[in-house]
């Protein structure tokens, strides 16, 4: 008698607590996972959740799980298929931080075991094949809603409904986001560090021309240009910036509802110079990411460089590459480069049968990585061009976020609370609309806009004269 009542409330205890307890699978603990699951530690006791943070690797997980009660840590194969459909059936939302090319797998285990899910990334064509399976499933299949694709969403159209709402046509927008080092960490003749996955640093601009509409003209910039193609930026008390054009504008007039709009331009925002330094990389043919070279692991850095420049028996690397692309000795693009060690006998490139992308990707991580207590920023800026009884008016909206360390980044806060804050929402049924779909409803951006305020991510607005587009800003 006394043994069937031990079991009894033994059993009843454990599934009373899995029917209460709701579970998050966080795919991926990488540079932006940090805030993402800090948050939703923290909420877990309130709103009885389980966070399990899985990984490929145990020691990354395990980092972002902080020994914390209601977390766990799982070493974790994406490609591992019954490991994968065995973890997110026991979710009851996944939240996927992989690279973006791994996401639809995931999704498709979503779908099958009706799980909802949420990425950071962008809508993949393949994913969005999934929009009516999952809807008729009635599942939210969240994607963009990070920082760039996704606070850069929520904030330009929760400015673009305003106007819209006052009865105003919007005949300009552009966009622009960087994430750079913030100024009291800027130590190098660059002016940047790697806040992000530094693969898509060097891929950037990669994969198509450039493509956006101004003042009614559509303008394409092929990739050997894009970054000599620059305008320049300044921003309330930031200082003076350049942005490069991102690959597709186009796409987004249909997206925002802005199809007759005459400007819509998006951008990369990089400090003044990046762009021209950068330029020499892809001159030279070094972020090339379609074939390997043999040997690479041996090669030093200056065999590397040698690799892209002419035979010469007499005529040092330097005096080649100078010559090649017309260097002044006193340029400070010379300078960028010499600071890079690009030109060591010494240092070892140390990866075998690596693309040239690699190869340079690991010469930056060298001088490029954020020491342990430097701090990064997130720069994010939009202008808003329009008409209301026949006169032009334009709002500006800015934002700066700057990050504590190393691990707790200002890119990790920009990413890592909007995925978590909407992940929770959809959890409470609070975000209900199923579909594959961005944030670009105001049942989506207004509640986490309104959040992220208490996190200090919040756009400071003004009004200033119109000015359309300035072709004076534009360099190259």
């Amino acid at each position: 008698m006394g043994l069937f009542f031990f079991k009894f409330v033994y059993y009843s205890t454990k599934n009373k607590h899995n029917s209460t307890m709701r579970n998050i699978l966080v795919i991926g603990a990488g540079k932006s996972c940090s805030y993402l699951t800090d948050y939703l530690q923290k909420k877990s006791t309130a709103e009885k959740l389980h966070i399990t943070i899985a990984d490929i690797s145990l020691e990354n997980a395990k980092t972002s799980a902080r020994n914390h009660p209601n977390s766990s840590a799982l070493e974790f194969d994406v490609f591992n298929k019954t490991q994968r459909r065995e973890e997110i059936q026991k979710a009851d939302i996944v939240v996927s931080m992989l690279p973006a090319r791994f996401h639809i797998e995931v999704a498709k285990d979503c779908l099958h075991f009706e799980k909802h899910m949420v990425t950071a990334s962008y809508i993949s064509p393949e994913m969005k094949e999934l929009n009516s399976e999952a809807e008729k499933r009635g599942l939210v299949f969240m994607n963009e809603i990070g920082v760039d694709p996704g606070i850069d969403h929520m904030s330009a159209m929760e400015v673009i409904h305003k106007i819209s709402d006052l009865g105003g046509e919007i005949i300009l927008f552009e966009s622009f986001t960087g994430g750079l080092v913030a100024p009291e960490s800027d130590n190098n003749l660059w002016n940047y560090k790697f806040t992000w996955n530094p693969r898509n640093v060097v891929l950037a601009g990669q994969g198509g021309a450039a493509m956006f509409i101004q003042e009614g003209t559509y303008k394409y910039i092929p990739y050997h240009k894009l970054f000599r193609r620059t305008e320049f930026l300044t921003l309330n008390g930031n200082g003076k910036f350049e942005a490069y054009a991102n690959r597709d504008s186009l796409k987004y007039r249909s997206i925002y509802g802005l199809n007759d709009i005459r400007t819509m331009y998006r951008g990369t925002i990089r400090k003044v110079g990046f762009s021209r330094a950068w330029n020499i990389f892809i001159q030279l043919g070094m972020t090339d990411d379609s074939y390997t070279i043999d040997g690479s692991e041996n090669m030093t850095y200056r065999d590397f460089v040698n690799l892209f420049l002419a035979y010469s028996p007499n005529d040092s690397v330097e005096l080649k590459l100078r010559s090649y692309l017309k260097i002044d000795q006193d340029d400070i693009v010379w300078d960028k480069l010499v600071e890079l060690d690009l030109f060591s006998q010494t240092k070892k490139i140390g990866l075998s049968n690596a693309t040239p992308a690699q190869m340079l990707q690991k010469i930056l991580s060298d001088s490029w990585t954020l020491e342990e207590d430097e701090k990064d920023m997130i720069v994010m800026h939009h202008k808003f061009g329009y008409e209301l009884n026949g006169e032009k008016h334009q709002i500006e909206s800015s934002l700066v976020v700057k990050g504590e360390n190393q691990t707790f980044t200002a890119m990790a806060k920009t990413v890592g609370l909007p995925v978590a804050i909407a992940t929770l929402k959809i959890l409470n049924k609070e975000i209900t609309t199923p579909g594959v779909q961005l944030p670009i409803t105001k049942e989506v951006y207004a509640p986490i806009l309104k959040e992220l305020e208490q996190y200090g991510i919040e756009f400071k607005e003004k009004k200033v004269p119109y000015l359309g587009y300035n072709p004076e800003n534009v360099t190259g």
